[in-house]
């Protein structure tokens, strides 16, 4: 079963998982990286790099996908890659990501690449690594950026209050506590997820409670679009009876609190 965890380093990542190295500005992603890469001729995996294309002459040069050269989306380009590494009798993929600030994210790409990703590594055991640099996103994104990974990686220590990670077939985890600090961010994952599924069941067993803000941020994620239904299973005696007393166990907030 994915655990979430903090990795020492990059030796640590392990099939399935899905870590966010979080870099210091003076931080270059490769050579921060270079042993992830290096492992995947050690163990007989098949290394992918996703992100711009090097300027010069680079010894990563024949493994760069740039996203902004690709046919579709990222998660189709690294399903392909899978694929192929299958074929050519590799052990599994591994995706280094170096995730670049987008120009435009109106429709919420940029989050939902990552869910695809996270999707991604748990249902075929491809290692993804997303490296990014602090410097270059603020304090919202990063936070949502932390949410979405089971795994962490970094000088500096990443603790969220929750994080929703993909464990099941159809499901996806989520732990600790949704408050106010971190509302908008579940929110957003919540409405990202909804928007490319009519049913999203959220296995709650290791959440420990939703505040005010978090059971508003569920209701409206759940009223955001026509047809659509969250599930949320083994949530605890405390979050059930605080849904039912703040108002929201009603029709029209399509809601579910299942055994």
């Amino acid at each position: 079963m994915r655990t979430p965890r903090v990795l020492p380093t990059l030796d640590e990542v392990g099939t399935g998982d899905h870590v966010c190295h979080l870099l210091e500005r003076t931080d270059d992603v490769f050579d921060r990286s270079r042993a992830f890469v290096a492992d995947g001729a050690l163990h007989g995996d098949k290394v992918v790099i996703v992100g711009p294309a090097p300027r010069a002459e680079s010894e990563f040069a024949p493994l760069v996908l740039d996203p902004a050269r690709l046919r579709g989306s990222l998660l189709s380009a690294v399903r392909r890659e899978a694929a192929t590494a299958d074929r050519e009798g590799f052990r599994s993929l591994r995706v280094l990501h170096h995730v670049v600030p987008p120009r435009a994210d109106r429709n919420g790409q940029w989050l939902r690449s990552e869910l695809d990703l996270e999707e991604f590594a748990a249902d075929t055991g491809a290692m993804v690594v997303c490296a990014y640099s602090g410097a270059d996103w603020d304090l919202s994104a990063l936070q949502q950026i932390s949410c979405v990974h089971p795994h962490h990686l970094g000088s500096r220590p990443v603790s969220p209050a929750f994080r929703v990670y993909r464990t099941e077939q159809e499901g996806w985890t989520v732990t600790g506590t949704v408050d106010s600090d971190g509302a908008v961010a579940f929110g957003t994952i919540l409405c990202t997820l909804l928007a490319h599924t009519p049913t999203v069941r959220l296995l709650c067993q290791t959440l420990e409670f939703f505040d005010a803000a978090g059971l508003s941020a569920l209701a409206d994620a759940a009223r955001h679009l026509p047809d659509r239904k969250v599930v949320l299973e083994g949530a605890n005696e405390t979050v059930r009876l605080a849904w039912k007393l703040s108002g929201f166990a009603v029709p029209d907030v399509p809601v579910v609190m299942a055994p």
